[in-house]
């Protein structure tokens, strides 16, 4: 399906149900709401819920399910999450196993499913804005790094703060922080802008996720908290069973961005 059709929640999600869009949903359904996806067993639902709520800055919770429940429905009432995302990715003992378009062979009536902001619903923000951004410009994935700022740990789940980044001029990252900093349901304010090393990334072109974007004269790196940072803590807590969005695959919600703004 031709990406211009594609101009709202549920246009993007039936698309992503029949498999006629499989790819990234960033600058999809301009000013509608995207969103990061966790599920997993009830048994595991407490921790989890309590390590979103200990790192909200990564982790901003935008709805959680009933136990066996496909629909999320105060984001997207109509959706069903086995297969309204373009792809997932399913861990077992916390290493990735497969990468499907859906996810039906894989449910269990006990699954409880967490949808977390995105920082696509900023970026719209920016755009408005006159601000670039990069991996948009170029039609590629944002670039997506593990840090080695450690998030607060909650029963079983731990590990680092991931982090997106796009780069700007400084005047512009100004700028990028006044914006970003409206909306702390998808991320909020970058949690550093500048020197990479200085938050454990060794090589700014060899992303953990996503793709490289070059960065460059006058410009430097700004770095947001990523909801992609839950798959690095499934990676260290090693549960039998977990399914998220593959990176940049999102679940395109009904919520409109402008409704995740504050002040």
């Amino acid at each position: 399906m031709a990406k211009d059709q594609l101009t709202n929640g549920a246009a993007v999600r039936a698309a992503c149900r029949d498999g006629s869009w499989i790819a990234p949903t960033c600058g999809l359904a301009e000013g509608f709401a995207q969103a990061n996806l966790v599920v997993l067993p009830k048994a595991l639902a407490f921790d989890f819920l309590l390590f979103c709520q200990r790192n909200p800055k990564p982790c901003p919770l935008l709805d959680v399910t009933e136990p066996g429940d496909p629909v999320p429905h105060h984001v997207a009432p109509d959706s069903d999450l086995r297969t309204d995302l373009p792809r997932y990715r399913v861990w077992r003992n916390g290493k990735l196993v497969d990468e499907p378009t859906d996810i039906a062979r894989y449910w269990q009536d006990d699954f409880v499913s967490f949808v977390i902001g995105c920082s696509f619903t900023f970026e719209s923000a920016m755009l408005r804005a006159g601000l670039p951004v990069r991996h948009i410009e170029l039609g590629v994935n944002v670039p997506m790094f593990r840090t080695n700022i450690a998030c607060r740990s909650a029963g079983a789940f731990h590990g680092p703060l991931v982090v997106s980044m796009r780069p700007l001029t400084p005047s512009d990252a100004v700028r990028a922080v006044q914006i970003t900093s409206r909306y702390p349901s998808v991320h909020g304010a970058p949690v550093h802008i500048g020197d990479p090393s200085a938050i454990g990334i060794v090589n700014i072109s060899q992303p953990d996720f996503g793709d490289a974007v070059p960065i460059h004269a006058g410009e430097v790196p700004v770095f947001w908290a990523c909801g992609v940072t839950p798959q690095a803590a499934i990676m260290a807590a090693k549960p039998p069973l977990v399914i998220t969005h593959s990176p940049g695959c999102m679940l395109v919600t009904d919520l409109r961005d402008e409704e995740l703004a504050v002040g």
